[in-house]
């Protein structure tokens, strides 16, 4: 231990002590990152010992002087705490996919029609992990929040405090959202998993249980690590995906070492020092084939590699859609396969009445998973692959997931032909009617379709009914006591305590938790009402718009508006004809009349900014192009929407104004035709004032 070190020990008033603190929590975290992130530690573990444990007594003296970023946080909490919703900040969405080289150039040329040539590209492993946020303020780590569903996730910060290569403490006082992959590490995984009673399948299943466990302490066991990839940056504006690497870098951040920069000529990534290594975009197919053959090397699990655009400003041009960014693909690895035989095929009847043919097989394991069932999608499929039951056959995991049948290897002895989807619903012995490529049960009261509606309605993801499971739901359809989600509300749940396993206390919580969904937003009811294509995402698009009541919606449906939806950014053709379909169906509105009368909200208060002068009321706006004020373009959207005015994705005769920005493309022709006003970014900044 060095003089400066041992200094830190004289003195015993409190005045001292405080001050020790602070130094001790600066000096430990120092050390941390040294041994977690850079892999060169400057003391001995003896050493760094005997600092953290004088750090935790003098925690333990003066709990109220105990800092939310001291390394003591590392070792977690025996105390139980819950893990509650939390909702995203920045947008937290899934990837598209490709599976080969030919469909990644196809995307990349897709790229290219938006330029004169191809956008300089950053590619970087797609670790096998839990996606995570960490939110930091001010420099400080404030939250760390699971993907969840993209739009919410779980709060893990307890937890996430205890993996080592997590700072706590950021170099600057900055506010930021950083997305990262925690994993474990094949050697910690394949030695914690032969302890274990109840052994993981893989190391991201292990690593997501650890996660949630709700005592930290338990966390703190397993050398989780981490793996940042992503930083949204509130005040500061970075023009490259590069030098946004660079700056989490410089913050204290753990990067993959893994991570390579393509780049045209005319389209160059310009570093400002050699973080990364650049090829040329020509290199693409070689540098993904050197990162499978190499894949094995690894001491974490990849499932494939991301590849980015790297310009921030020209990702805005691409744009999203509502699951996916338009600027960033995974390129998935070929599936891990196996041999298996077919021992039988079952209908199952979804909740829209779709039958879906499922092969249960020999349960075989492949990447890390057994797969026992595997679905076989339509009779055209099952003919594509001539199968029949008894067949030996190829399965896979199509990108480590999906399980799918590839061939048949050998035909069974017993079984010749190929096996067909019966004519007759299983369930409800209703004929099933082919509508496109697959067969549906049009019985509305066919008890599978019924059981298959009320469980969407009750699930975590819609109204989240606490206590009522999917058996009570099972025992309720085929016991006949209810055969709609609105009976759920209607109909008296104490007959339940007339069957095994009901006693009158559990009976009592499930009829709570029916009681306490009654406060559900609109938004939640109109999506958990099992319409196609209005799920949570359109649910917010049409509130956000104004279509924020029951009343609205059902008056749009009446009236065929289908220009009113479209208008709305967000909601394409598809959408709009099942919402004017479903919303004009007297089952629905059926639903609809007695859910409001048992008490569900069915219109939802827009806010209203008082101080706000709605200056844009009875104005239809269209944003296109790039702006020096507005990054993304969304938040000029949103002022718009603050002062009154509606926002549309496409000029039509509706629309009164164009903000234009620069590189505005055919919008800007469309409105010049049509003679709408053209206001300009300083047109428009003035307008605001």
């Amino acid at each position: 231990m060095n003089k400066n070190q041992l200094d830190l020990f004289s003195g015993s008033s409190d005045e001292k002590d405080i001050d020790e603190i602070k130094t001790l929590i600066d000096l430990l975290l120092k050390y941390q990152h040294e041994y977690y992130v850079l892999n060169k530690p400057s003391v001995s573990d003896r050493e760094y010992d005997s600092l953290f444990d004088r750090l935790q007594f003098l925690e333990k003296k003066y709990p109220q002087y105990a800092s939310e970023n001291s390394p003591v946080k590392r070792v977690g909490s025996d105390l139980t705490s819950e893990l509650p919703d939390v909702k995203h900040t920045i947008p937290v969405l899934s990837l598209d996919k490709v599976y080969n080289i030919p469909d990644l150039l196809k995307w990349i040329e897709k790229l290219k029609k938006h330029s004169l040539s191809t956008p300089a590209l950053i590619i970087e492993e797609k670790i096998d992990g839990i996606s995570i946020v960490l939110y930091y303020k001010d420099g400080i780590l404030e939250r760390a929040v699971t993907r969840g569903n993209g739009e919410t996730g779980n709060d893990v910060t307890a937890n996430v405090k205890t993996i080592g290569a997590v700072p706590l403490k950021l170099g600057e006082k900055i506010t930021v959202a950083v997305r990262g992959e925690i994993y474990l590490p094949l050697e910690n995984f394949n030695e914690i998993n032969q302890s274990l009673d109840n052994r993981f399948a893989n190391p991201r299943n292990l690593a997501a249980g650890t996660i949630r466990r709700i005592k930290s302490s338990e966390v703190h066991k397993v050398p989780l690590n981490i793996y940042v990839y992503e930083g949204f940056f509130k005040d500061i504006e970075i023009p490259t995906h590069y030098e946004t690497l660079k700056k989490l870098s410089d913050l204290g951040f753990r990067l993959n070492k893994n991570v390579m920069a393509f780049a045209d000529s005319d389209s160059k990534i310009s570093p400002t020092s050699n973080f990364i290594p650049v090829a040329k975009i020509t290199d693409i197919a070689s540098y993904i084939a050197k990162e499978i053959k190499e894949r094995k090397n690894l001491d974490y699990e990849i499932d494939g590699l991301v590849i980015k655009i790297d310009n921030i400003s020209d990702r805005e041009k691409y744009g999203y859609t509502g699951h996916h960014p338009k600027w960033a693909i995974a390129y998935k690895f070929e599936s891990s396969e196996a041999e298996s035989t077919v021992k039988s095929i079952d209908i199952q009847i979804g909740r829209t009445g779709r039958a879906t043919p499922v092969a249960k097989i020999e349960p075989v394991e492949i990447s890390g998973s057994v797969v026992s069932n595997v679905t076989l999608h339509n009779q055209d499929y099952i003919n594509f692959l001539s199968l029949s039951i008894g067949d030996r056959v190829t399965v896979s995991r199509r990108g480590d997931v999906i399980p799918a049948i590839e061939n048949v290897v050998e035909k069974g002895v017993h079984e010749s032909h190929i096996w067909k989807i019966p004519e007759d619903c299983p369930f409800c012995k209703s004929k099933l009617i082919l509508d496109g490529a697959h067969l549906f049960c049009k019985n509305e009261l066919c008890p599978e379709r019924v059981k298959g509606q009320i469980n969407f309605f009750v699930s975590k993801d819609q109204m989240n009914i606490e206590n009522l499971g999917f058996e009570t739901v099972e025992l309720l359809v085929r016991e006949k006591i209810i055969e709609n989600v609105y009976e759920l509300y209607e109909k008296d749940l104490s007959i339940l305590e007339n069957y095994e396993g009901y006693a009158q206390k559990k009976t009592e919580l499930i009829k709570k938790g029916i009681e306490k969904s009654k406060e559900k937003p609109f938004r939640t009811v109109l999506s958990s009402l099992g319409i196609p294509d209005i799920g949570p995402k359109v649910s917010q698009l049409l509130i956000d718009a104004g279509i924020n009541s029951i009343e609205a919606i059902c008056e749009i449906a009446e009236n065929n508006d289908t220009e009113k939806l479209l208008n709305i950014n967000g909601i394409g053709e598809k959408t709009t004809e099942s919402f004017i379909k479903y919303f004009n169906d007297k089952k629905i509105r059926e639903t609809i009349k007695r859910l409001r009368k048992a008490g569900l909200i069915m219109k939802e208060e827009k806010a209203i900014v008082s101080n706000i002068n709605q200056v844009f009321t009875g104005q239809s706006w269209c944003v296109t192009g790039s702006f020096d004020n507005f990054k993304p373009r969304t938040i000029a959207e949103d002022e718009i929407k603050k002062r009154g005015g509606d926002v549309v994705s496409q000029i039509s005769g509706k629309t009164t104004h164009l903000l234009c920005g620069q590189a505005p493309g055919s919008k800007y022709e469309k409105a010049l035709k049509a003679e709408i006003k053209i206001i300009s970014e300083q047109e428009f900044l003035d307008l605001l004032k």
